[in-house]
């Protein structure tokens, strides 16, 4: 099976980028299921239904959500009603919703498990041990499965790339919005890249306007993040898996521009 991870979809101008492109990626790259980190969706700051309904009309089957999954106020009911949705499975017990989830077609069955990163980020359950826990259980369901690693540190994601090699079909890093170059297999069979990127405004920092961010940094001053609009991208990661032994047999970059 084939399937394509999108980089953190910013705002407005990410979801125009899907509908955009998304299609003719699906098409060329032959892909059977199609992934979204959603973290950014609504405005910049998590996702709610409306939103998550438009890009499945774009073609995305799941979500991953991350560290703005609660900002919302419509969050925690949406990550409790919707199917093939997951918050961070090492969020603390008793947070609403899942972890984890098994798209089931004729391609196969392919599990998303979603993990955040501890480093620079909330001091949340370790994802370490989260997915020892978790990895048996969804090897059950199948041996196709996608890690999504919501991190900010490099090191944090490299890390636990290097200890799940093997164990899962591919782990794929999001958050930090700069797509990195470093898509490989690992040794024992496990696909890899530090970073898919962002879908949404280039011109920009991680996809905000400049001058709010710079504000911030400079002056220490209170302001409101708002999407930036320039040199739109559809910036994502597609693989390909070996339905049996849920191996990795291709990992490569995907990067498309919206022309003004």
């Amino acid at each position: 099976m084939r399937v394509l991870l999108i980089g953190d979809i910013v705002g407005k101008p990410g979801r125009k980028a899907v509908k955009e492109f998304l299609p003719g990626i699906v098409q060329e790259h032959r892909v059977d299921y199609v992934i979204a980190d959603a973290d950014n969706v609504a405005g910049g700051f998590g996702l709610t239904s409306e939103k998550a309904n438009e890009l499945r009309a774009y073609g995305v089957h799941g979500f991953t959500l991350g560290n703005h999954v609660w900002d919302p106020k419509t969050a925690m009911q949406m990550v409790e009603e919707e199917s093939f949705m997951a918050r961070p499975a090492n969020f603390p017990e008793g947070s609403p919703g899942v972890g984890w989830f098994v798209l089931d077609g004729l391609a196969g069955r392919l599990a998303v498990l979603h993990l955040q990163g501890r480093i620079f980020m909330d001091p949340i359950d370790c994802p370490f041990q989260t997915a020892d826990k978790l990895i048996p259980t969804i090897k059950e369901e199948t041996n196709c499965i996608l890690v999504d690693f919501h991190a900010e540190a490099t090191s944090e994601k490299q890390a636990i790339g290097f200890y799940l090699d093997g164990r899962v079909s591919a782990v794929i890093g999001t958050h930090t919005h700069v797509p990195t170059c470093d898509d490989r297999i690992l040794r024992n069979g496990t696909g890899f890249q530090t970073d898919c990127g962002m879908t949404g405004a280039y011109e920009s920092i991680i996809g905000m306007n400049k001058d709010e961010p710079i504000a911030k940094m400079k002056d220490h001053r209170r302001v409101r993040f708002e999407p930036a609009t320039d040199d739109i991208r559809f910036s994502g990661t597609v693989i390909e898996l070996d339905n049996e032994t849920g191996k990795c047999l291709t990992i490569h970059r995907v990067m498309e521009h919206l022309q003004d």
